[in-house]
C-alpha cells in the first residue's frame, strides 16, 4: 500500500519501476547535528540553529516514510545487450605452487623494539637539551614544557617558571617520554623489516616526518600550551635522532622466523640454492599452454559441421 494510488497503479504497468522518492531531509538533519556539535565550542547561536535544522530534518524525513513510504514511478527502457569479444582464446597466467600470505617470514622480537625505544628516547633528549640551553639557558625548559601538557595549572606558566627545576614536572615528563618512546620503539620493531632498501634511513626520516605532521594537526586540541611554545624545527631534529638511533639498535638484533616461514618448501627453508621456484613456474606454464591447445582443438571440432 502506497501513499499515492496513481503511483500504485503505475507500478503494475509494464516498463515502470517504483523507487523511493528523493529527499533532502537527511542532509538537513546531518547539517543540524554538525552545527549542534560546532556550537559547543563556538557560539550558542550556532547550536540553536543546529537544533532547529535537526528537528526540521527529522520531522520532514519521518513524514516521507511514515505511515507509508513515498515512492515515484520511473519509466524503464529495456534493451538487449550482446556481449562479444574479439579474443579467440584465453591465456592463463602462470602461477607458482609456492603459495604464502603476504606476511614477513622473519621479524624482530618484541624486546628488540623495547630496546630500540629506550635507546631512541635517550638520544632524543640530546637535541631537546641543546634547544633548552641555547634558547632559554636552562636544561629544564624542554622537560617542563613536556610535563605542562599534562598539567592544566601550568597552561599559563611563564618561561622563567618552565626554566626552573620542578620534581613534579620531571616525573611527569619522564612518564610521558618513556611510554611514548616504548610504544614508538615497538612500532619500529614491527615495521623496520618492511622497508626493502636502506631501512634505517627510511624509517629514520619518513616515520618522524609523518609523526610530526600528524602531531602538528592535532596538538592544538591535545595540548594548547605545547602548540603555542613548541619549536617545530628542533622537534623534527629530535624525532630524526630518535628514528636513526632506534632503527640502528633494532637492526643490530637478529630476526626470528615467523610461523609463515614453515609454509615454504624445505629447499628454501634449508637455504639451498636451487631453481625450484623457476622450475615450478615453467611446469605450470607448460601445463597451461597444453590445456589451452586442447580447448582450441575441442572448439574447432564443435564448429565443424557433421
Amino acid at each position: 500500500m502506497h501513499s499515492d494510488p496513481d503511483v500504485s497503479e503505475a507500478h503494475t504497468e509494464p516498463g515502470v519501476v517504483l523507487l523511493p522518492s528523493p529527499t533532502v531531509w537527511p542532509m538537513v538533519m546531518a547539517l543540524g547535528i554538525s552545527l549542534v556539535l560546532a556550537g559547543m565550542v563556538t557560539n550558542l547561536g550556532v547550536g540553536v540553529l543546529g537544533i532547529l535544522l535537526a528537528v526540521a530534518g527529522s520531522v520532514g524525513w519521518f513524514i516521507q516514510v511514515l505511515p507509508h513510504e513515498q515512492h515515484e514511478a520511473v519509466a524503464v527502457r529495456t534493451e538487449a545487450i550482446q556481449i562479444a569479444t574479439t579474443r579467440t582464446s584465453v591465456r592463463y597466467l602462470a602461477a607458482s605452487q609456492i603459495r604464502r600470505k603476504i606476511l614477513p617470514i622473519e621479524t624482530f622480537r618484541v624486546t628488540t623494539g623495547i630496546k630500540g625505544g629506550i635507546a631512541g628516547g635517550i638520544a632524543m633528549t640530546i637535541p631537546a637539551a641543546v634547544f633548552s640551553v641555547l634558547r632559554y639557558h636552562s636544561i629544564w625548559y624542554a622537560t617542563n614544557l613536556l610535563a605542562a601538557g599534562g598539567f592544566v595549572s601550568w597552561a599559563g606558566a611563564s618561561d622563567a617558571f618552565l626554566s626552573e627545576f620542578h620534581m613534579q614536572g620531571l616525573l611527569a615528563a619522564l612518564a610521558i617520554h618513556c611510554v611514548t618512546s616504548l610504544l614508538v620503539g615497538l612500532l619500529y620493531g614491527a615495521m623496520l623489516q618492511m622497508f626493502p632498501r636502506y631501512p634505517i634511513l627510511t624509517a629514520g626520516f619518513m616515520a618522524p616526518l609523518l609523526f610530526t605532521g600528524i602531531l602538528y594537526s592535532a596538538l592544538g586540541i591535545v595540548s594548547p600550551i605545547l602548540n603555542q611554545r613548541i619549536d617545530w624545527f628542533w622537534f623534527v631534529i629530535s624525532q630524526i635522532f630518535f628514528g636513526l638511533v632506534c632503527g640502528f639498535v633494532v637492526n643490530l638484533h637478529a630476526k626470528v622466523r615467523t610461523p609463515q616461514f614453515q609454509a615454504l618448501p624445505f629447499a628454501i627453508r634449508a637455504g639451498i640454492h636451487t631453481d625450484l621456484g623457476q622450475r615450478l613456474v615453467e611446469d605450470e606454464t607448460e601445463r597451461n599452454l597444453q590445456g589451452e591447445s586442447r580447448k582450441e582443438e575441442d572448439a574447432e571440432r564443435r564448429e565443424k559441421p557433421e
